[in-house]
């Protein structure tokens, strides 16, 4: 019905065809809700006539935007979602119910205010869509469904129910109501209180114009901006169907507003009586004909005094000196509706995103659109440049805005800084569990035959070790970004010349048994005190320079991932820190050889073959962790760092004391002199 109404309008719309004596059709007024505006726009736009809407509040991304010859004389209704909710707080109601109407635009209003009213502690009771009757047929349908939604708002305790609609929904509204309580009379909606958004008018149809408005008395609705417009009340007052000059509508309207028929009138509609003319519009209930200027209207009237305003100003530009009223209209019957208003442009608008680029050989107002550069957005249209976001900042998907990065370091909130963490705990409790067994067994031969005092304090350090992950997943400050690798680098430093000392131990034991040897003197727990003080001290050295020079400090890392500020610590002088690396890994190699060496000594008292094993394993391990850690970013850096410290630590402790907690725990008739001795 749009269609066709669209296409008969009084300016016929013939493809390719236009008759002299024909007036042009210069703008359409219409319609009144937003499906039947965008169903006219169809046409309209084809013929690139302008298209004035009053009544339409859809927002300005909707499909009309795309239309130059749409425009809307109201405000964007993203306006009253923000009164709603106002209203609301300010009464304070926070348990309410939603009813729209069962469209796009209904859609829209139910999922746009829902996450408005929670933000604000507002509570839904319930959230409804009122049946849409499209043709007549589906009137009989839609009652039960009508009757069953009205039950579910009498039943719920929300006092306030907002309703979204738009003017022919009021009738709709109307007719649920009254048929909810015809079904069901011991619930009565009085009481409810009802929230109406702009775009409902209190209109009525024939038969709904002697019912009982009773149930909608103190209803707030929100209205659009109005003025009185001079004339308009006395206009009305003087109304005569019988002087319409031609206008159908006034007697048609005539006949529903007052009930009655016209002499000779075609329509089937039941009537009071016949219509006289004598009839007063001013008689009539408010909730069927406002005689006052409603936002709608006042609309219209906008709409009007904008098309004549822009054909004046159009004709102006056309005309440059003063000619007869005749030769003005000749005049204006030579423009054409897309000339109206006037839009001059060499090209379309860059929307956000991208940047004007200039077209060789044409004026600097032509120009193509070129997205915008990885990195760069632009927020408005036709800006001659995009912008590179701030550091902490990374640009939208659509490179239309900045979007703020978040914070990241590893630590003991996420997945893999908790399981770490746990890993190291783990093996720090299982490395005091190897301690309480050789403190308990200290006395036994296999305990007193390695050095009863240096595998304590290998097993200190080693527990030490184990809990150095936890200075690494604690929040990257200045005294933990100092402790880090100062802690590590001693720490493993003080381990690996225990076992160094270990290796040169059993070295030296077993040259000093040889008759005559001048070893003798040599061996003892001064030799292996004299070897892990001395190493240790190296160590420190290196750190105490580095700490003077250019100590570690914090640091954050804004490129390495896009969406992400990683925090974390900058080593300040990358080369002490493979210093630090470099003497732990030349006394680890060191171990190795010499325990490479001495690992066909007899087996009784030899740990040669163990620290052998264990030192390939953690130079393998310190050896793959350059490499890796230089190919990872951000807080991947830090777990390899932690995993490389655990998987060496770890080898340590199983490779040098597994065998010997076997024989103390589970072996025990092993552990004396006499089985020692047998042994080869």
């Amino acid at each position: 019905m749009t269609y066709a109404a669209t296409l008969n309008l009084p300016s016929t719309l013939v493809p390719n065809y236009k008759c002299d004596t024909q007036k042009l059709q210069m703008a359409v007024i219409g319609g009144l809700d937003f499906e039947t505006s965008l169903l006219m726009a169809n046409i309209l736009s084809i013929y690139k006539i302008p298209q004035l809407t009053y009544g339409s509040f859809a927002p300005e991304d909707a499909g009309q935007s795309q239309s130059t010859s749409f425009y809307k004389m109201v405000p964007n209704e993203a306006h009253q979602y923000t009164g709603i909710v106002e209203l609301l707080l300010h009464f304070g109601w926070t348990w309410v119910g939603l009813l729209a109407v069962d469209n796009d635009s209904g859609e829209r209003f139910i999922e746009t205010l829902k996450p408005l009213l929670s933000q604000k502690g507002i509570c839904l009771a319930f959230s409804k869509k009122t049946p849409k009757i499209t043709y007549l047929a589906e009137y009989y349908d839609l009652q039960s469904y009508s009757i069953q939604i009205y039950q579910a708002m009498m039943e719920s305790k929300a006092k306030v129910v907002v309703f979204y609609g738009e003017t022919i929904s009021m009738t709709d509204l109307k007719e649920m109501v009254t048929l909810g309580e015809l079904e069901n009379v011991t619930k009565t909606s009085v009481g409810k209180v009802w929230i109406l958004t702009a775009q409902v008018d209190f209109t009525a149809l024939t038969y709904q114009m002697n019912w009982d408005m009773q149930v909608f008395h103190g209803s707030l609705s929100f209205a659009v901006h109005s003025n009185m417009v001079q004339g308009f009340k006395a206009f009305l007052e003087v109304q005569n169907p019988f002087e319409a000059n031609g206008n159908g509508f006034v007697k048609q309207f005539w006949e529903q507003a007052f009930l009655c028929l016209f002499p000779n009138s075609n329509t089937e509609e039941q009537a009071s009586g016949t219509c006289t003319g004598e009839e007063k519009l001013e008689d009539l209930p408010s909730s069927g004909f406002e005689m006052s200027i409603t936002g709608h209207s006042y609309s219209v009237s906008n709409a009007v005094y904008a098309t004549a305003h822009a054909l004046h100003a159009m004709f102006l530009s056309r005309t440059k000196y003063r000619a007869a009223v005749e030769r003005r209209m000749q005049e204006l019957q030579k423009f054409q509706p897309w000339q109206f208003p006037p839009l001059s442009v060499c090209n379309p608008n860059c929307p956000p995103g991208t940047s004007k680029k200039k077209k060789e050989g044409e004026p600097f107002c032509c120009y193509d659109c070129a997205p915008c550069p990885q990195g760069k957005i632009s927020s408005q249209k036709d800006m001659d440049d995009c912008v590179a976001c701030p550091e902490d900042h990374y640009p939208h998907r659509d490179q239309s805005q900045c979007i703020p990065k978040t914070i990241s370091f590893l630590s003991f909130k996420e997945p893999l800084g908790m399981s770490l963490a746990l890993i190291a705990l783990s093996l720090s409790l299982l490395t005091l569990v190897v301690l309480a067994i050789f403190i308990k067994h200290q006395d036994t031969p296999i305990v007193r035959a390695n050095n009863r005092d240096l595998t304590y304090t290998l097993l200190t350090f080693l527990l030490l070790c184990f809990l150095c992950p936890l200075i690494f997943l604690s929040p990257p400050e200045r005294v933990s970004c100092l402790l880090r690798q100062m802690a590590f680098g001693l720490v493993f430093t003080v381990t690996v010349s225990c076992v160094l000392a270990k290796t040169i131990t059993v070295v030296l034991a077993f040259v000093a048994t040889k008759p005559g040897s001048r070893m003798r003197k040599w061996v003892g727990k001064r030799l292996a005190s004299s070897i892990v003080i001395s190493c240790s001290l190296i160590q420190v050295g290196i750190c105490t320079v580095w700490l003077g020079t250019s100590p570690p400090f914090p640091d954050s890392d804004m490129q390495s991932v896009m969406r992400e500020i990683i925090l974390g610590c900058n080593e300040g002088s990358v080369a002490l820190f493979y210093c630090v690396l470099g003497y732990m890994g030349f006394l680890a190699i060191l171990s190795f050889v010499v325990a490479f060496f001495a690992r066909k000594l007899p087996d009784s008292f030899n740990e040669a073959k163990f620290i052998t094993f264990s030192m390939l394993l953690f130079c393998s391990v310190w050896i793959s962790f350059v490499p890796v850690y230089l190919s990872t970013k951000g807080k991947y850096m830090v777990a390899v760092e932690i995993f490389s410290i655990l998987a060496s630590s770890a080898g340590l402790l199983g490779s040098i004391f597994s065998p010997k907690c076997y024989i103390i725990v589970l072996r025990p008739d092993l552990n004396s002199r006499e089985q020692l001795i047998k042994r080869k």
